[in-house]
């Protein structure tokens, strides 16, 4: 995602556990240059004739990579100028009323929030964020780009591992977490199931996307 983002493309998450009908109408509508997965999640993916897929665990990533340089990308790298206005990521609705539509996100929005953030919220590089949003839902730009523009280290869970309180507990334990997000209802069950003071590290719990 921050490759993509650096070069100056927009990325479209696909959450391969999504019906194959839904996941071929998401990529037909947001029309993809290219289709970015690894060899195991590309088994649960749609074969869309004209885009073409990408395995990053492929030999051949690995080998052209070496050559790359790791300077910072600007735009004499880039196809083209990056502006603020220029699509970012795209995301879809749940559909509840209908069918998934795509909502593009430009550049200058996730900066906007992240600006805001850091300023309410201050990052430091002591601190430690957990990212365990599945990437298809909005939550997860802020978990991965925020600690990222503030040189801080990212804590990501494992799949599936945002429904477990009891893994996240031991998660935030084990890699001293200070930086987390709860819907409420999640936050619910996790303190239902967690003695908070086994946590000690934890500064900030983040809440969203229901009444608190």
């Amino acid at each position: 995602l921050h490759a993509v983002v650096r070069a100056g493309g927009a990325y479209l998450p696909l959450d391969t556990t999504l019906p194959t009908d839904r996941l071929t109408h998401m990529i037909q509508t947001a029309a993809p240059v290219l289709m970015v997965t690894d060899t195991l999640s590309a088994t649960s993916l749609p074969e869309v004739p004209g885009i073409p897929a990408l395995s990053l665990d492929g030999p051949e990533v690995g080998t052209r990579l070496a050559g790359e340089s790791a300077a910072v990308v600007t735009d004499a790298d880039r196809s083209a100028v990056l502006l603020p206005r220029h699509p970012a990521y795209v995301i879809f609705t749940s559909g509840s009323t209908g069918r998934p539509k795509g909502v593009m996100v430009e550049h200058e929005a996730i900066v906007n929030r992240l600006q805001w953030m850091q300023g309410a919220y201050r990052l430091a590089s002591d601190d430690r964020v957990l990212q365990k949003t599945p990437a298809g839902f909005d939550v997860s730009v802020w978990e991965f780009f925020w600690p990222l523009a503030e040189a801080t280290p990212l804590v990501i869970a494992r799949p599936e591992g945002h429904k477990d309180p009891d893994y996240l507990a031991a998660l935030i334990r084990e890699q001293r977490v200070t930086v987390v997000h709860f819907v409420p209802s999640m936050l619910a069950a996790f303190l239902a199931d967690t003695e908070i003071t086994t946590c000690p590290t934890l500064r900030l719990v983040v809440c969203s996307g229901e009444a608190l």
